[in-house]
């Protein structure tokens, strides 16, 4: 969403939500479902890891944060506890979401709001 102001030099264009950090979607870095099990995490992860480890990727410039990044998201996601509080707290930007992923990443969170229950959904609260 973007608001336009008035600034010195005419219109300046003022990003909502820009003031806050964005997480990191953790489920895409991990090339994985957003109910997948924790061996399709792992295996995910290890398959990542090996492809984008830097003593493979020697001379390629994001291979190490990348490398990282893949690291972060799997320290999360392996942990049960810390898979939740994710789930439940991490900020997420609508606009990074197409409508199919959003209702997917959401499913537990919309389906129980409006009283449907379902068995195999992550719990929200």
């Amino acid at each position: 969403m973007v608001w336009e102001g008035q600034g010195r030099e005419g219109s300046v264009e003022y990003e909502f939500y820009s003031f806050l950090p964005r997480t990191k979607d953790y489920y895409k870095i991990l090339e994985i479902d957003y109910d997948a099990t924790i061996d399709a995490i792992r295996s995910n992860y290890l398959r990542l890891a090996l492809k984008w480890h830097p003593d493979k990727q020697q001379g390629q410039n994001g291979a190490t944060l990348k490398f990282q990044e893949i690291n972060e998201a799997y320290k999360v996601l392996s942990d049960p506890v810390k898979r939740r509080e994710y789930d439940v707290n991490g900020v997420c930007d609508v606009e990074d979401y197409n409508l199919i992923e959003y209702l997917h990443r959401f499913k537990g969170l919309i389906l129980t709001c409006n009283g449907l229950g379902m068995g195999n959904a992550p719990r929200w609260y």
